[in-house]
Protein backbone atom coordinates (compact mmCIF):
# COMPACT_ATOMS: atom_id res chain seq x y z
CA UNK A 1 0.00 0.00 0.00
CA UNK A 2 2.74 2.04 0.81
CA UNK A 3 4.39 1.36 -2.47
CA UNK A 4 1.17 2.53 -4.17
CA UNK A 5 0.71 5.81 -2.67
CA UNK A 6 4.25 6.47 -3.11
CA UNK A 7 3.95 6.15 -7.09
CA UNK A 8 0.29 8.30 -7.16
CA UNK A 9 2.26 10.69 -5.64
CA UNK A 10 5.24 10.77 -8.10
CA UNK A 11 3.00 9.87 -11.18
CA UNK A 12 -0.29 12.35 -10.17
CA UNK A 13 0.51 15.35 -7.67
CA UNK A 14 4.15 15.10 -9.00
CA UNK A 15 6.06 14.88 -4.86
CA UNK A 16 9.46 14.84 -5.47
CA UNK A 17 10.28 13.70 -1.25
CA UNK A 18 8.31 10.65 -0.40
CA UNK A 19 10.14 11.11 3.36
CA UNK A 20 6.61 11.96 4.80
CA UNK A 21 5.68 8.03 3.79
CA UNK A 22 8.60 6.29 5.95
CA UNK A 23 6.67 6.84 9.58
CA UNK A 24 3.26 5.11 8.28
CA UNK A 25 5.62 2.34 6.76
CA UNK A 26 7.73 2.30 10.00
CA UNK A 27 4.81 2.12 12.10
CA UNK A 28 2.55 -0.08 9.84
CA UNK A 29 4.98 -3.18 9.80
CA UNK A 30 5.50 -2.77 13.18
CA UNK A 31 2.37 -3.18 14.29
CA UNK A 32 1.57 -5.49 11.58
CA UNK A 33 4.26 -7.75 12.91
CA UNK A 34 3.77 -7.08 16.75
CA UNK A 35 0.19 -8.38 16.37
CA UNK A 36 1.07 -11.38 14.60
CA UNK A 37 3.75 -12.63 16.53
CA UNK A 38 1.69 -11.70 20.09
CA UNK A 39 -1.27 -13.95 18.99
CA UNK A 40 1.29 -16.85 17.55
CA UNK A 41 3.26 -17.00 21.05
CA UNK A 42 -0.21 -16.84 22.91
CA UNK A 43 0.53 -13.57 24.85
CA UNK A 44 -1.51 -12.52 27.45
CA UNK A 45 -4.28 -9.58 25.64
CA UNK A 46 -2.55 -6.53 27.74
CA UNK A 47 0.59 -7.29 25.09
CA UNK A 48 -0.52 -5.79 22.57
CA UNK A 49 -1.12 -2.80 24.10
CA UNK A 50 2.13 -1.96 24.05
CA UNK A 51 3.05 -3.22 20.43
CA UNK A 52 0.26 -0.55 19.85
CA UNK A 53 1.52 2.27 21.73
CA UNK A 54 5.26 1.64 20.14
CA UNK A 55 3.44 1.50 16.82
CA UNK A 56 1.72 5.16 17.82
CA UNK A 57 5.70 6.36 18.64
CA UNK A 58 7.03 5.38 15.45
CA UNK A 59 4.19 6.98 13.55
CA UNK A 60 4.50 10.30 15.19
CA UNK A 61 7.59 12.59 15.29
CA UNK A 62 8.35 13.91 18.30
CA UNK A 63 11.45 16.15 16.44
CA UNK A 64 13.32 14.27 19.33
CA UNK A 65 14.09 10.49 17.33
CA UNK A 66 15.49 10.45 13.35
CA UNK A 67 13.20 7.78 11.39
CA UNK A 68 16.18 6.18 10.81
CA UNK A 69 16.37 5.24 14.52
CA UNK A 70 12.95 4.26 14.53
CA UNK A 71 12.99 2.02 11.52
CA UNK A 72 16.27 0.37 13.64
CA UNK A 73 14.50 -0.01 17.13
CA UNK A 74 11.20 -1.35 15.61
CA UNK A 75 13.63 -4.20 13.31
CA UNK A 76 15.58 -4.97 16.57
CA UNK A 77 12.23 -5.33 18.46
CA UNK A 78 10.88 -7.41 15.79
CA UNK A 79 13.99 -9.91 15.79
CA UNK A 80 13.13 -10.25 19.33
CA UNK A 81 9.81 -11.38 18.40
CA UNK A 82 11.14 -13.80 16.22
CA UNK A 83 14.09 -14.75 18.15
CA UNK A 84 11.07 -15.78 20.67
CA UNK A 85 8.76 -17.79 18.39
CA UNK A 86 12.20 -19.50 17.09
CA UNK A 87 13.23 -20.51 20.46
CA UNK A 88 9.61 -21.83 21.18
CA UNK A 89 9.24 -23.31 18.25
CA UNK A 90 12.83 -25.53 18.68
CA UNK A 91 11.94 -25.96 22.18
CA UNK A 92 8.34 -28.08 21.38
CA UNK A 93 10.13 -30.79 19.38
CA UNK A 94 6.78 -32.39 19.00
CA UNK A 95 5.22 -29.72 16.83
CA UNK A 96 6.36 -29.74 13.19
CA UNK A 97 5.66 -26.18 13.09
CA UNK A 98 4.98 -25.17 9.31
CA UNK A 99 5.59 -20.85 10.06
CA UNK A 100 9.68 -22.56 11.34
CA UNK A 101 11.03 -21.25 7.46
CA UNK A 102 9.01 -18.08 7.84
CA UNK A 103 10.37 -17.08 11.34
CA UNK A 104 13.68 -18.07 10.59
CA UNK A 105 13.60 -15.76 7.77
CA UNK A 106 12.26 -13.36 9.49
CA UNK A 107 14.94 -13.01 12.05
CA UNK A 108 17.72 -13.42 9.19
CA UNK A 109 16.35 -10.79 7.22
CA UNK A 110 15.82 -7.72 10.07
CA UNK A 111 18.94 -9.08 11.29
CA UNK A 112 20.83 -8.32 7.95
CA UNK A 113 18.71 -4.72 7.42
CA UNK A 114 20.16 -3.49 11.20
CA UNK A 115 23.46 -4.68 10.22
CA UNK A 116 23.45 -3.29 6.58
CA UNK A 117 21.65 0.17 7.96
CA UNK A 118 24.46 0.16 10.71
CA UNK A 119 27.26 -0.25 7.98
CA UNK A 120 25.86 2.06 5.41
CA UNK A 121 25.90 4.90 8.25
CA UNK A 122 29.39 4.05 9.30
CA UNK A 123 31.25 4.33 5.91
CA UNK A 124 30.06 7.18 4.59
CA UNK A 125 32.48 7.49 1.65
CA UNK A 126 31.13 4.78 -0.28
CA UNK A 127 30.32 5.33 -3.81
CA UNK A 128 26.31 5.40 -4.70
CA UNK A 129 27.42 1.93 -6.61
CA UNK A 130 28.65 0.56 -3.73
CA UNK A 131 26.03 1.38 -1.53
CA UNK A 132 23.68 0.25 -3.85
CA UNK A 133 25.86 -3.07 -4.11
CA UNK A 134 25.59 -3.75 0.06
CA UNK A 135 21.82 -2.83 -0.29
CA UNK A 136 20.97 -5.15 -2.97
CA UNK A 137 21.56 -8.03 -0.50
CA UNK A 138 18.69 -6.67 1.70
CA UNK A 139 16.18 -7.06 -1.71
CA UNK A 140 18.05 -10.39 -2.50
CA UNK A 141 16.93 -11.54 1.54
CA UNK A 142 13.56 -9.83 1.09
CA UNK A 143 12.69 -12.00 -1.86
CA UNK A 144 13.52 -15.14 -0.39
CA UNK A 145 11.41 -13.82 2.74
CA UNK A 146 8.51 -13.13 0.54
CA UNK A 147 8.91 -16.42 -1.46
CA UNK A 148 8.85 -18.53 2.01
CA UNK A 149 5.58 -16.98 2.66
CA UNK A 150 4.16 -17.43 -0.32
CA UNK A 151 5.30 -20.83 -0.29
CA UNK A 152 4.24 -21.62 3.22
CA UNK A 153 0.57 -19.67 2.83
CA UNK A 154 0.32 -22.20 -0.60
CA UNK A 155 0.97 -25.26 1.65
CA UNK A 156 -1.38 -23.92 4.08
CA UNK A 157 -3.85 -23.82 1.98
CA UNK A 158 -3.69 -27.45 0.62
Amino acid sequence: MIEAIGRVSISFFHVKDLNFLFPYYVAGEFLILGILFVKKLALPWYCYIPVGLLALCFWLDFGIVTNEVKKVVSNIIVICFAGYALLMEIKNTKVNDRFMAVDSLIFLYYGLSVFLFFLLRQLADFGVKQAGMIWSINNVLCSFLYVSIIYTFLRLKK
